[in-house]
């Protein structure tokens, strides 16, 4: 059994500095191969001994019989898994093509992000009296991931219901202080360019983040976020959450304190519900 399925087996059991340990052995395990005992405490904080009675819990005579373990796997991830990619027939060489496609599809996303678009739909995230988002099919789980890390700010934000009636509603019941983002993948949401088209008839700010700037939600929209993807589904999807991802960074520095507060009232209501 190796050292992550003993952690794993062992850690719903576990009390909380070890649990603490344990996290960071699975997470950080690299970093982890270059420290001692001591150095690993006092990166999380802990006592020396605790990392040492961890090892023990685990069925290791001390931490430097672990130590080992890690070591030998970090050895695997940098000398065999290189050399098994170079085969493209095998599933090492398919994984790497897909992560070597992901890699070409976000630096062209990172050389082509249209930074003045991407702070002006800050700005209004920010003025907006409510946020609806605009999804079908495959772009509903980056929808869901906006309006989570949204609602982490305190933004009156919601998903609009899917389909043609939803769509309507909710331009028929939006007004000029609202804003509305479409997330449109693949152009497999026909709905979503007209949806936006009529929005913008009533005067109500659109945005879209798009997986190729040739979708027709582009030109339906006041403000447009557009990945640089392949003609691939799936790198659209990532490239799209990357996209998400720098927006909320991007709210996150601007909005610091909205994000802070929001954070500190969740966590004194967690406390209070447990």
């Amino acid at each position: 059994m190796s050292y992550q399925e003993r952690i794993r087996q062992a850690r719903p059991e576990m009390s909380k500095s070890f649990a603490k340990l344990a996290d960071f052995l699975l997470d950080s395990y690299i970093e982890a191969s270059f420290m001692t005992a001591t150095e690993l405490a006092h990166e999380l904080n802990l006592d020396a001994a605790t990392v040492v009675r961890f090892s023990q819990h685990l069925g290791y005579t001390g931490f430097p019989e672990l130590l080992r373990e890690i070591r030998d796997h970090v050895k695997v991830d940098l000398m065999v898994r290189p050399v098994e990619a170079e085969d493209p027939g095998s599933i090492a060489g398919v994984a790497a093509i897909a992560m070597s496609e992901l890699r070409e599809s976000l630096e062209r996303t990172q050389m082509s992000l249209d930074t003045d678009a991407l702070a002006e739909l800050v700005d209004e995230i920010g003025k907006a009296r409510r946020i609806v988002v605009l999804a079908e099919g495959p772009a509903q789980p980056a929808a869901y991931n906006l309006v989570y890390f949204l609602e982490q700010g305190n933004f009156p934000v919601y998903i609009a219901r899917p389909g043609l009636a939803g769509l309507a509603r909710t331009v028929h019941t939006a007004s000029a202080q609202d804003l509305l983002i479409a997330i449109d993948v693949a152009n497999e949401a026909p709905y979503i360019a007209p949806a936006l088209r009529e929005a913008h008839s009533k005067n109500i700010k659109t945005a879209a983040i798009v997986g190729s700037p040739s979708l027709a939600s582009t030109r339906a929209a006041n403000i447009v976020l557009s990945a640089r993807s392949i003609s691939n589904i799936g790198v659209e999807i990532i490239s799209i959450e990357a996209l998400i991802f720098a927006l909320v960074q991007a709210l996150r520095w601007y909005y610091a304190e909205r994000f802070a507060g929001a954070e500190q009232a969740i966590q004194e209501l967690s406390a209070i519900l447990q």
